[in-house]
């Protein structure tokens, strides 16, 4: 019997030392965060570029996974954050791909949609997958379609049963 509420109090003591409350504390928090600066600050200039350039992939994937995003991001959102980060100008990268900077400009906003040649440009040069290019341009086609959706009562002229009741 004493087995049993030494069992019972070893359970009880795991499942409050399992408490997010009781283990992230202001105190414990204060702490981690102080590590974490002093860890960062013996970062090389090139490992805190590669965190960064990690951290834009990230915001990428995240956006692309999310169903519902708070604000839609254009393929040039990205582009900027990269271009930020690496202080170059639309204009530099541009002469980079090749291209005059009002054409590659269409592509980023969309009003022209990426080809593979512009696809694999903006993976090489930010070392990302072809793919996530995309995915983030049909995830945007994705949000339009969607609010068009909504106002589905304009589109109920299309259905085939008006074309087949006139014929």
């Amino acid at each position: 019997m004493n087995t049993q509420k030494n069992k019972t109090q070893k359970a009880s003591s795991v499942q409050e030392e399992l408490e997010g409350s009781k283990i992230w504390n202001d105190n414990k928090m204060d702490t981690l965060r102080e590590f974490i600066l002093s860890e960062s600050k013996k970062q090389s200039p090139e490992r805190k570029l590669r965190n960064e350039l990690l951290s834009i992939k990230y915001q990428m994937q995240d956006y692309i996974e999310k169903d519902k995003v708070e604000r839609e991001m254009r393929i040039i959102d990205f582009v900027k954050l990269y271009l930020k980060l690496l202080k170059i100008t639309q204009r530099e990268l541009a002469s980079v791909f090749e291209m005059k900077d009002t054409n590659l400009y269409k592509y980023l906003i969309g009003d022209r949609k990426l080809n593979p040649d512009i696809a694999l440009k903006l993976s090489s040069f930010s070392h990302t997958q072809p793919e996530l290019w995309y995915y983030i341009q049909t995830k945007n086609e994705l949000c339009e379609l969607r609010k068009e959706k909504e106002k589905i009562k304009k589109y109920e002229k299309y259905d085939y049963k008006n074309f087949l009741s006139v014929h």
